[in-house]
């Protein structure tokens, strides 16, 4: 092959990569976009379940999931289990004095567990909520559910919590030995 020839032959290849290249790759398949099935069938009606103890609740937090808003209670050294009521009401009012507590949000669950903020040996605070107040450490900034959170109160060994959500809608409750844990989806249908 002669200089000639060379020169024509690598300005071809350099054409045909150049050519290659500037063809776009052969079109895949479309992707599908996985979606995580949420748990359906919670409902909206009051739930309630376990028994009293003695043990102080300690802290209150939330967390943020696919599914659903999360409120956690925690009452250390519990043992059995931590009794609970959670339901939706029209308005929020204080045990014992019956003043209402605003709660900001379109609808409220009153979230209440059978354990003092107290203890019941000393009467001091365990728990550092005020009346009327939002719960300390919990921030919502960013969640699709949870709007607001009103402590209400500690009574006669039960704690009450305000908390507030953006529509009337489906949750569930779970126990274990030393804590309350609410859920609350994002909406109805179970998407996500």
């Amino acid at each position: 092959m002669g200089r000639k020839q060379t020169a024509w032959a690598a300005a071809a290849l350099i054409g045909i990569t150049s050519v290659a290249a500037a063809v776009p790759a052969q079109a895949t398949a479309p992707t599908t976009t996985q979606t995580t099935a949420c748990p359906t069938g919670w409902g909206s009606r009051a739930k309630s379940g376990g028994a009293g103890t003695t043990e102080p609740l300690t802290n209150v937090r939330a967390g943020r999931h696919a599914c659903y808003d999360r409120l956690v209670i925690d009452v250390p050294g519990a043992g059995k289990g931590v009794g609970y009521r959670v339901g939706y009401v029209d308005r929020l009012h204080q045990d014992g004095s019956g003043r209402p507590v605003p709660v900001g949000g379109s609808a409220v669950l009153e979230v209440r567990v059978a354990a003092p903020a107290y203890d019941p040996g000393t009467g001091a605070p365990t728990y550092p909520g005020r009346v009327g107040r939002p719960l300390p450490g919990v921030d919502l900034t960013g969640y699709r559910t949870f709007r607001d959170t009103r402590f209400a109160g500690s009574f006669e060994g039960d704690t009450q919590i305000g908390l507030g959500v953006r529509a009337r809608l489906p949750f569930r409750v779970t126990q274990t030995t030393d804590r309350v844990v609410v859920d609350v989806a994002h909406n109805w249908t179970g998407s996500r």
